[in-house]
This record gives C-alpha cells, sequence and structure tokens, in this order.
C-alpha cells in the first residue's frame, strides 16, 4: 500500500483528515492483524474474546459481549465457530439455564501463546518507526479520540 500524503486525499476527506487518517489506518492495521490471525485459523474478534477467557476462563456471554466490545451478532457467531473448532465449551449456567457459560478447551488455552506472539508482532510493525514518546502520545490521543467519539454517539442527534 503506499503512503497516502494529504495532496492524495479524496476532496471529500478533506472535510476529515484525521477521521480519514484514523479510517486508513484502521483498515491497514486490521487487514495486517487478520492476515496473522488466519495464520492461527481464527477470524478478528475471535482473538480478543480468547484473550478475556485466557485472564478469566468461566466467563458468560454477556461478560464477554460487554468486556470484548464487539457486537451481539459478532460474539455470537464467533462463540459458535470457536465451539465447532474446540477451542470452547458453552453450557447454561447452574444458576440460570439461560446463562450461557463460556470455558476453554485445552486447544483453546493453547492458543494463549501464539496470541500473545501475534500482538507482540503487530505491536512492533506499528511502533517501528516512532520513538517512545511518540507511542505514549499516540497512545492518550487514540484514547481521548475514542472516548470522544464513544460519548458523542451516546448523546441523542441534533435537531
Amino acid at each position: 500500500m503506499s503512503d497516502t500524503t494529504s495532496s492524495e486525499l479524496p476532496n471529500t476527506a478533506g472535510e476529515g483528515p484525521l477521521s480519514y487518517a484514523i479510517f486508513q489506518l484502521a483498515r491497514t492495521h486490521r487487514a495486517h492483524a487478520a492476515a496473522m490471525l488466519r495464520a492461527m485459523n481464527l477470524h478478528p474478534g475471535q482473538e480478543l474474546l480468547l484473550m478475556q477467557l485466557f485472564d478469566h476462563d468461566g466467563r458468560t456471554q454477556a461478560e464477554l459481549l460487554e468486556r470484548s466490545g464487539l457486537d451481539h451478532s459478532t460474539v455470537s457467531k464467533s462463540l459458535r465457530r470457536m465451539q465447532e473448532a474446540g477451542l470452547l465449551t458453552r453450557e447454561p449456567a447452574s444458576h440460570d439455564r439461560r446463562v450461557m457459560v463460556v470455558h476453554l478447551t485445552d486447544a483453546g488455552r493453547a492458543l494463549q501463546t501464539p496470541i500473545a506472539d501475534m500482538w507482540r508482532a503487530l505491536e512492533q510493525a506499528s511502533v517501528c518507526d516512532l520513538n517512545p514518546d511518540q507511542i505514549q502520545e499516540f497512545t492518550t490521543c487514540a484514547r481521548i479520540i475514542e472516548k470522544s467519539v464513544r460519548d458523542h454517539s451516546r448523546q441523542p442527534p441534533a435537531e
């Protein structure tokens, strides 16, 4: 992929150059991560669910939904696929049969090191041309932007 400078932006993107840069960054980053995940026979988002289970096996589907930041249909579909692949089990909770509890299998647990290695490699590729101050500043700005967008999306539309 070629480098995109502001002079190469589509005219309309000039109305939101930061947003366009975020979109391009997210698209490129996600594509690279997806290729790395495919090598582990995982789909994007599945690693996020596994990471939650690595930290605390036996979460409910609702907890995974809340903690992963993924939408309901993605979590449901991902858990079904991962169960079919033998990475996890889902069973009704003893206190409420409607609540599904998710547990890792040995095959699922075995992905912890490869997923950590993948995230480490993705991080190295992402920061290789940045110094530590730039990394910290970008991370801080990204979190501020994320919160601003999230807060703005919760507000009712202006009339």
